[in-house]
């Protein structure tokens, strides 16, 4: 009889990868919004079984039926363990496959085909409305990655799916268990790593970098983590006028994300 532990663990990495590409999405008109997207591709639908099958309970199963979606009934404490979120699933999850969700370990351990790869890392950025349009502008600009630890930030739920304006479902995400040893196998790997910060005396639009470079956007009031800050190479500050103090964090990951462009 052959031995099948090549094949077996060849299978096992295949379907881990494939599941770390998933993202649970819950609430009724999130997971409706989803399932009426042509361009997503949905694993499977989650439903409690406490739920009454009529108004967008209804819509929802009729969209699953046209799509040939899995339907799994749950009772309303295996539903939360589903969607991380009980008070507000309304009783309804799905899981939705984002081709660009990857390990940090998995994207370091290929070689990246741009001479010059940019990523943006975040750093306790907490408001879903500033993590969603800062993933909005990544996935529009000239970002390869968005680093982003699994515990600090806000989790990617509805606001941030809306904020994202459905980004979300293609931004290249990459996930990281703690951001400081994250930066640290970056720096290893070749990469710059630069924190923006209202006092460095070095301005983002006269950095040059030589190599790979991470943009660290921190916490939208405490700023970058001491953690963190002790990666750095570099401290980047945007100039200001008027006596205005800082900008957002979204609109600097935008300036960030598109100034990228005038780099390659």
């Amino acid at each position: 009889m052959g031995d099948n532990t090549g094949n077996n663990s060849s299978r096992y990495t295949q379907r881990k990868a494939f599941f770390e590409r998933m993202l649970t999405v819950y609430g009724r008109k999130p997971v409706l919004e989803a399932l009426l997207d042509p361009a997503l591709t949905c694993h499977a639908l989650h439903l409690a079984d406490s739920n009454r099958e009529t108004g967008p309970v209804r819509d929802i199963l009729r969209a699953a039926e046209q799509r040939g979606i899995p339907v799994h009934r749950h009772n309303r404490a295996e539903l939360a363990r589903i969607s991380h979120n009980g008070r507000q699933d309304q009783g309804v999850a799905a899981d939705i496959l984002c081709p660009g969700f990857r390990q940090l370990a998995d994207y370091l351990a290929a070689p990246p085909t741009a001479s010059r790869q940019r990523l943006l890392a975040l750093d306790g950025i907490t408001n879903p409305q500033n993590m969603g349009m800062i993933i909005r502008s990544a996935a529009a600009g000239a970002i390869d990655g968005i680093l982003c630890s699994r515990r600090g930030n806000a989790a990617l739920g509805p606001l941030v799916i809306k904020a994202s304006a459905g980004t979300l479902y293609r931004a290249p995400l990459l996930h990281c268990d703690t951001l400081p040893s994250a930066l640290a196998d970056c720096r290893k790997a070749g990469f710059e790593v630069c924190t923006l910060r209202a006092d460095a005396p070095l301005s983002l639009f006269e950095h040059r970098p030589r190599g790979h470079c991470i943009y660290v956007l921190g916490n939208e009031t405490e700023g970058v983590s001491e953690a963190v800050q002790a990666q750095a190479d570099q401290g980047l500050a945007i100039p200001m006028n008027n006596g205005v103090e800082s900008l957002n964090v979204a609109v600097t990951a935008s300036l960030i994300a598109f100034g990228a462009y005038f780099e390659r």
